[in-house]
């Protein structure tokens, strides 16, 4: 039998708290999602101005980091031609993403969630997501 450590709704809201809180100190509006481990979405939110087009990259980017344990940035560079996962970016209906702003949530050793974060660029996508996992762990310690 397994156990299984996952994030709650109070702790996805901790972590859009956090990355919304660094969107507005950069003044980059974002849509924000965090998943479960198993990359199924816990919450969504859409700042006020935060590109409509972002809503499905900032869930898939959850997806990704959730799902494959790993940044999307890390499949950038691995998904280039003549790279180990070229062309994986195409799988799984083309949710897997390749560009930074997710990362995934983990506790002790354990990948409990992930955070997707779309609207700026990449760099401040992944700002945001780390300010967002960093306020959630400050919170549980």
């Amino acid at each position: 039998m397994l156990t299984i450590k996952r994030l709650s709704l109070d702790d996805a809201r901790i972590l859009i708290e956090g990355a919304a809180i660094k969107a507005a100190e950069i003044g980059v509006p974002m849509c924000i999602a965090v998943t479960d481990e198993s990359a199924q979405l816990i919450a969504f939110e859409r700042m006020d101005g935060g590109k409509v087009t972002s809503t499905t990259i900032a869930m898939d980017k959850a997806f990704t980091a959730a799902g494959a344990k790993r940044t999307t940035e890390s499949y950038g560079a691995a998904s280039q031609p003549g790279s180990p996962a070229y062309g994986i970016n195409s799988a799984i209906g083309g949710r897997l993403m390749t560009v930074a702003g997710g990362i995934p949530v983990t506790v002790d050793g354990d990948v409990v969630g992930a955070i997707g974060i779309s609207s700026g660029t990449p760099s401040q996508d992944a700002e945001c997501a780390q300010a967002g996992i960093d306020h959630f762990l400050s919170s549980i310690r």
